[in-house]
């Protein structure tokens, strides 16, 4: 299986770069940006509130724990990184599928 750009492995470990767009109307994934994923936050980013809603996002679209996503890189950056575990790489491609237009 050929990985999306925006995914990697780090052993059991699967990492996601994502590209973060802060006070948006609603949070939604909004598809590819270069090698990330662009997601759209509605939170602002001040105090942790969007990495938190991103975070929280994450886990409930790929149906693990809170706990399970961490994010690693770019807490005060709009280009994230996370670790997801507890779930394989083929189940995080399936459950962030970017459908075509």
């Amino acid at each position: 299986m050929t990985l999306p750009p925006y995914v990697s492995t780090q052993g059991t470990q699967v990492w996601l770069s994502v590209k973060a767009q802060p006070r948006s109307s609603r949070t939604e994934i909004a598809g590819l940006l270069g090698k990330e994923l662009k997601v759209k936050v509605s939170a602002p980013p001040v105090d942790g509130a969007a990495n938190e809603a991103l975070t929280e996002f994450l886990a409930k679209k790929l149906g693990v724990a809170r706990r399970a996503v961490q994010l690693i890189r770019g807490a005060s950056a709009a280009h994230k990184v996370f670790c997801i575990t507890g779930l394989g790489v083929c189940d995080v491609v399936a459950r962030l599928e970017i459908q075509s237009s």
